[in-house]
């Protein structure tokens, strides 16, 4: 089942999405977009690690964040509403040191005034080193807002 307000949503529509942000500084791209899912990846380099040489909590909490932020954009109309961060956890299960994490960000509740998604990030191996959850309000858009 496709949840995207907009029914063929491509990763073409993320293009310049960033521009300009947190995201691109560290370098998050994104990768795939399913009926339901969202990807992204992140390298593991001196903008993202910690002086333990090891990936920093904060920047899987910005993978995390950009993702589910990303998510919940995209299942809402833009010329009535707009989604803003209210909370995000999340569990650090193991470390990583180089290459690139990847994150997948599904819904886990889309509601009318709130939504809660989930982002699993994992290194190149395919083990999960981090869990997190957002949620989300979803709020009316103010007449003449330049919000995007």
């Amino acid at each position: 089942m496709n949840i995207w307000f907009k029914k063929d949503l491509s990763l073409a529509d993320f293009e310049g999405l960033g521009k300009g942000t947190l995201g691109e500084h560290i370098g998050i791209e994104f990768t795939e977009i399913g009926p339901d899912f969202i990807k992204a990846t992140m390298p593991v380099d001196h903008r993202t690690k910690q002086p333990y040489g090891l990936l920093h909590g904060g920047a899987s909490v910005a993978l995390a964040e950009t993702l589910g932020s990303i998510g919940a954009a995209m299942v809402i109309d833009h010329h009535q509403f707009i989604c803003v961060g209210q909370e995000i956890n999340a569990n650090h299960l193991r470390s990583a040191r180089s290459g690139l994490v990847t994150g997948i960000t599904k819904p886990i509740h889309i509601g009318a005034s709130s939504q809660v998604w989930e982002i699993k990030i994992y290194d190149e191996s395919g083990k999960m080193i981090c869990i997190s959850r957002i949620t989300v309000a979803v709020l009316k858009r103010k007449a003449g807002s330049l919000q995007q």
